[in-house]
């Protein structure tokens, strides 16, 4: 079921097929831990998670998105348990797949939650600047962790250079050429991740991530990120966040016309939580108004903590879910459509 959100605007459609659920995970059983400032959001252990996705499912919803939780006493400066098998998240996908079945499963790939520093890769001796070559081995070990899981995508988030080609050389070597990529490819450095940050107990403990992050003044790096992104193997591409970003949106859509996603962020989210419970507006019209916009900016894929409220209220079942859309590597008239930008005077 899709709804037109007014007369004037048919074109403009929201769909609970457009929406991935981000879901954060923690070791244990059957444990629950609301997440501070991200109102209805909680850190679930395997057991529920599983069982939350199936509802999820239930819905409509076709596409969730991991993020781990890592306990302190595995942290360390390298971020390991990032790539082991035994870590929360490898085995909260094989638990998903095994037990829902329908349900593509996107991981998130980065270090932060995982290093005792928190940045997202490893530092070199100099604090603060990140050591690329480890960086990049550790991020792709992580990756092909969750592709041997079950995962159906990685999503490197750390912002390093060369991240989506090392990590497509891997899978690709080790076998698992079906596993694709969403490349967080235009991630700003963000006052918007706040929320976030706590609920993944990943905030940095020294400086911040703007030497590696975008700069949100800066729109020409961002389409030159995105465009490196898609030449290294991405087979959809993310601008996060969204909102204050919907005009890097429409120019990436409008420049590469390649799948897109676009992230709703826990600031966002919080946001319109706290509005609502103080009165300041309808909290399903200002969602609706907020979603509609980043699809209508060009966004194929919107990642949003309102995902299964938003079905709720769309009121999809499961008799009457459409077939989610499949934007695989080599899907036919989906090629990029300018990637010559970076040769085009947008290289700084």
């Amino acid at each position: 079921m899709m709804t037109k959100i007014n007369s004037r605007s048919p074109q403009v459609l929201l769909s609970v097929r457009d929406l991935i659920m981000p879901y954060f995970v923690v070791e244990g059983n059957r444990k629950k831990e609301p997440v501070k400032n991200m109102p209805g959001i909680a850190r679930l252990s395997i057991d529920l998670l599983v069982k939350e996705i199936a509802k999820a499912k239930g819905l409509g919803i076709r596409e969730v998105i991991l993020f781990g939780i890592c306990p302190s006493r595995k942290k360390n400066a390298t971020g390991d348990h990032a790539y082991s098998a035994e870590s929360v998240v490898a085995r909260a996908v094989t638990a998903i797949k095994q037990k829902v079945k329908g349900i593509s499963v996107i991981t998130d790939i980065c270090l932060c939650a995982y290093t005792d520093h928190g940045h997202c890769g490893i530092l070199k001796k100099n604090p603060g600047t990140i050591d690329s070559r480890p960086t990049l081995e550790a991020l792709s070990e992580m990756a092909l962790t969750h592709a041997r899981a079950g995962a159906d995508w990685v999503a490197p988030s750390a912002m390093a250079h060369q991240q989506v080609r090392a990590i497509r050389r891997k899978l690709d070597r080790h076998s698992y050429p079906e596993t694709r990529i969403l490349g967080y490819s235009a991630k700003f450095a963000s006052n918007f991740y706040g929320p976030f940050r706590d609920a993944a107990a990943s905030a940095p403990k020294f400086g911040d991530r703007s030497a590696y992050q975008l700069n949100y003044a800066d729109p020409r790096r961002a389409l030159r990120e995105i465009a490196e992104d898609i030449r290294e193997g991405a087979a959809m591409v993310m601008v996060k966040p969204a909102l204050s970003y919907l005009d890097i949106l429409k120019d990436a859509k409008t420049r590469f016309d390649f799948p897109l996603a676009a992230y709703n962020v826990s600031g966002e989210y919080a946001l319109v939580k706290y509005g609502a419970r103080d009165g300041l507006w309808n909290e399903r019209k200002m969602v609706f108004e907020i979603l509609v916009s980043i699809k209508r900016a060009g966004a194929d894929r919107i990642i949003t903590y309102h995902a299964t409220d938003v079905a709720k209220w769309l009121g999809v079942n499961a008799r009457s879910r459409g077939r989610t859309l499949d934007f695989g590597r080599d899907q036919p008239g989906k090629q990029p459509r300018d990637l010559g930008l970076i040769d085009h005077g947008l290289r700084s």
